[in-house]
């Protein structure tokens, strides 16, 4: 399969045509024509003006060519302005394909410029609710469920995430992690502006 499969629901936009979008924005800012970035990222020409066009299901590799070719990071081309909670389940997302193996990338989360992330893998048991109090404002949270099952989130409404879920949220307010099962692991990331 060489393409990018857009699983989430409906009422979203097409995130195929937001690409296209994204694409042309970046071609533009580096001051490219469609010929010149066609040759520098070896793709034929009809094949960027398509998917400029919001035609075709980029591989990984064409999207990874078309970036370095502009000398970006492959996630800009799925910028998103900023959510205060973003969840998306385990068969959700944005997912590329690569073209010679079984592969498969969903982008979660990409990091704006100038900003830090800390990894954390976690291990939560049930019984007590971890209250973490509000971090500095631009702070988010991205968690991604391994196993079990948690409440996670904005204090006033987490949500019910299970493995393979994924959920980003502003940490500037009160937020919790309740574990619904016995060793539920994941793995948080605290992002700081």
């Amino acid at each position: 399969m060489n393409n990018i499969t857009n699983t989430l629901p409906r009422n979203n936009p097409s995130r195929i045509d937001l690409l296209a979008l994204s694409i042309k924005r970046e071609r533009l800012a580096a001051g490219l024509s469609l010929t010149e970035l066609a040759k520098r990222a070896g793709v034929a020409k009809s094949t960027l003006s398509q998917l400029e066009s919001g035609i075709g299901n980029p591989s990984i590799e064409t999207l990874w060519s078309l970036a370095m070719a502009m000398g970006l990071q492959v996630t800009r081309f799925f910028e998103q302005p900023q959510q205060p909670l973003r969840v998306i389940r385990a068969n959700e997302g944005m997912t590329a394909y690569a073209e010679t193996a079984n592969y498969a990338a969903t982008l979660l989360a990409d990091c704006q410029a100038g900003v830090q992330r800390d990894i954390y893998r976690l291990k939560v048991q049930p019984g007590e609710v971890r209250l973490s109090q509000p971090h500095p404002t631009g702070t988010v949270e991205h968690v991604v469920l391994c196993s079990g099952s948690a409440h996670i989130g904005p204090a006033t409404g987490p949500v019910l995430l299970n493995a393979g879920d994924y959920i980003s949220y502003l940490a500037n307010v009160p937020h919790v992690f309740e574990a619904l099962e016995a060793d539920t692991t994941a793995v948080m990331v605290i992002e700081h502006s």
